[in-house]
């Protein structure tokens, strides 16, 4: 009779196969090192590398507790993780990624801390092994993330984090496509946490976020966390209109003084902010664009990922 485990360890995979024996064996003998029920849950991202090769022959050598999940093509990192919630039975939930950069050795201090009664655990990457850039985003998305949620976690971009049993049920039953796990887990939970996690340069292989795919991500973040660029939007357009109107204004009374001539001199002055308050508007267009795309792709309640096979549930294949 099979034991439903107490710990799921869920991780997305894309492109990594330089990575994934020494994942699944430091997080095997970390798990085991809890003397608890466990499965470990790879999700291949719609991999183009030899890493769904590799994860079958990790979920055949370790049957029991390694399962894989292969989506038919890449969804993101979110929505793999979502696919890998769909398939875990743990009452505490670790999601990890699998670029090493966040140790699984740091595992069970999660789980040891979820145990204290938090809904979610947190984690701060301490010291942080990442470039100027990412750092910047990070602190930008983890701004907006606190006032999303009002919950003042510090790293809200470290995957490595646990959720109980009931947190992730509540996020599997929402409907939205745009999902970013950490702000959506948070706006469910009661008591949360944050604690202290080593992390380390990538050891093998690539980033899969270059400068530009970072710079969407964010933007991404912010808009389906909340509404709060549209509303700030409409306070600097406002600011800006009254500044053009108090410009306005100043320019009629210096022609009034100084005649006509003075004003030929300023219509460059006025180009400049004709310019401004037309730029404030495509950038308000835009974020107007984004949101309604997002709707849009809502109302169409397509699935988020589609699985093409399961390998290693109750030591069966699925095709």
């Amino acid at each position: 009779m099979n034991r439903d485990p107490y710990l799921s360890v869920v991780i997305p995979v894309f492109n990594e196969e330089e990575n994934i024996g020494q994942l699944v064996s430091r997080c095997l003998k970390a798990c085991q090192e809890l003397d608890k029920p466990f499965e470990i849950i790879l999700v291949d991202d719609g991999s183009k590398d030899r890493s769904p090769e590799l994860l079958v022959e990790e979920a055949r050598r370790n049957s029991g507790k390694v399962l894989v999940v292969f989506l038919n093509k890449n969804y993101g990192q979110h929505a793999a993780i979502m696919a890998g919630f769909a398939e875990a039975r743990g009452e505490i939930v670790v999601t990890l990624d699998a670029d090493l950069q966040n140790p699984p050795e740091e595992i069970p201090k999660l789980v040891t801390k979820s145990e204290e009664g938090f809904d979610v655990v947190g984690t701060i990457r301490t010291p942080r092994q990442d470039s100027l850039f990412r750092r910047m985003s990070s602190f930008m998305i983890n701004k907006a993330a606190q006032k999303a949620t009002g919950v003042m976690m510090n790293d809200y971009g470290c995957m490595l984090r646990a959720y109980r049993r009931h947190i992730v049920q509540a996020m599997l039953a929402c409907p939205e496509r745009s999902t970013f796990i950490p702000v959506l887990a948070n706006s469910f939970a009661k008591h949360t946490t944050e604690i202290e996690v080593s992390h380390a340069g990538r050891s093998a292989g690539q980033s899969k976020y270059g400068l530009w795919r970072l710079i969407n991500l964010n933007f991404d973040l912010l808009t389906s966390m909340t509404t709060f660029p549209i509303r700030l939007l409409s306070v600097i357009g406002g600011i800006i209109s009254i500044l053009g109107i108090g410009f306005g204004v100043f320019l009629l009374a210096m022609r009034l003084i100084y005649g006509p001539q003075w004003a030929v001199e300023g219509v460059f002055t006025l180009f400049a902010i004709l310019f401004v308050i037309i730029g404030t508007q495509f950038l308000a267009l835009g974020l107007l664009g984004e949101y309604i795309g997002r709707i849009y792709h809502d109302v169409r309640a397509r699935h988020r990922y589609f699985v093409e096979r399961v390998l290693g549930k109750s030591t069966t294949e699925h095709q």
